[in-house]
């Protein structure tokens, strides 16, 4: 078997520090680590960094970061917009749309014809090129110039956009899938019906982390105890329900608990959550893990989700999780690992929650199985191996 010597990763976005999205992150990390194991990598990225906009703010060209190198392209500035969103509202609604409607939605999409020219261009420079995640126009068209030489690392959900048929033909022309878990690689399974030999799980790894639990409390002035969520504050991360919950609780209830969010995005707060809301917006990993570990417990109320990196880190940070019913991919890891609980309606919401104030002994022990699971399943050295065999067959 020849070994990838010189692999090329294809993201959306990249960031030099750790704060982005986590299919991001997700690549970033995997290209780090095949990096230390002595592959020669490159990380073809654009030159946007806001999600929403995807304005080309950063300049083009190669730039060297932790001895890797980064090649920034620009993103297409002229797709149309307007019928990209049009046709986006169309699909995220469930109702059907026909394949011009298809191609006009994967060609208004975020694209970088330079990006795609560069792989075209420099392609047999690359043994295996790993692109992700799915959703983007840009990772379709890379994926298309070498397909099978391509790992498609799709970090899948089921979701509307999961079901038109330009992934059917993505996820069963690219060389390789390389999923996060064995829920996202069931989904993949049931949806495009790829080769079985191509599809593999290897996730992502982590790294164990000290963490002070008190260290944010005392910071923020903090005398009771705290929900914590961390991550992009929108409609399909689950945010809204989290904030009509946690409103909810207090009212219902009377315990004096807090909800702390870190990240971005807007936060449509009610007026009596809003003194018990405490939002610090994008934080260093370590105040994050400090964060975390100060936690009565870590809610992740997504129900669209991949790996879930956040919760792993709530678990090396020695804090349960509550996850969405729905979620499977989150519930699968509360099953197997045994760290946290799932709910899908509010009375179970309460139930738990009531459950981790009310039962320290219940708390500790859940978040000493959820550390366990993650320093067992999550480990670099296992993560690095399952990836280069894969590139490497």
């Amino acid at each position: 078997m020849k070994k990838a010597e010189r692999i090329a990763f294809v993201t959306p976005r990249f960031s030099e520090g750790a704060t982005i999205g986590g299919a991001e992150t997700l690549l970033k990390s995997l290209a780090v680590h095949a990096a230390a194991s002595g592959r020669s990598v490159t990380i073809l990225t654009t030159c946007a960094q806001d999600h929403f906009t995807w304005e080309n703010t950063l300049p083009p060209g190669s730039k060297t970061v932790n001895g890797i190198e980064v090649i920034f392209f620009p993103v297409d500035e002229d797709r149309d917009i307007d019928a990209f969103l049009r046709t986006q509202t169309t699909i995220s609604s469930g109702r059907a749309v026909s394949m011009e409607e298809e191609n006009t939605w994967i060609e208004n999409n975020v694209n970088s014809r330079a990006l795609c020219e560069h792989l075209q261009q420099n392609g047999d420079n690359y043994d295996s090129i790993v692109a992700g995640p799915y959703l983007f126009g840009l990772i379709y068209h890379a994926a298309m110039v070498h397909p099978k030489k391509t790992v498609l690392v799709p970090c899948l959900h089921d979701e509307a956009f999961a079901y038109l048929s330009v992934f059917e033909r993505l996820f069963n022309t690219v060389g390789a899938l390389m999923f996060n878990t064995a829920p996202e690689m069931e989904l993949a399974r049931r949806l495009y019906k790829p080769d079985p030999d191509a599809m593999s799980v290897v996730g992502m790894g982590l790294d164990s982390f000290d963490c002070d639990p008190n260290a944010f409390s005392r910071q923020q002035g903090i005398k009771t105890p705290y929900v914590i969520y961390s991550g992009r504050r929108e409609q399909l991360k689950g945010t809204p329900l989290l904030i009509d919950y946690m409103t909810t609780f207090r009212s219902r209830t009377g315990h004096d608990i807090k909800l702390v969010l870190t990240g971005s995005g807007p936060v449509d707060c009610p007026a009596e959550l809003r003194p018990h809301l405490i939002d610090v917006g994008f934080v260093t990993e370590d105040e994050k893990h400090n964060a975390m570990a100060g936690a009565l417990a870590f809610c992740h109320p997504s129900v669209n989700e991949s790996l879930g990196i956040v919760i792993l880190e709530a678990w090396l940070a020695e804090t349960p999780c509550l996850v969405h019913e729905k979620a499977a991919v989150l519930r699968d890891h509360c099953v197997k690992g045994g760290g946290g609980l799932w709910f899908k309606t509010y009375p179970e919401f309460e139930a738990e929650l009531s459950l981790l104030l009310d039962n320290r002994n219940a708390r500790d022990q859940l978040a000493a199985a959820g550390k366990r699971y993650v320093m067992e399943n999550y480990r670099w050295d296992r993560i690095t191996d399952k990836m280069l065999n894969v590139l490497d067959a």
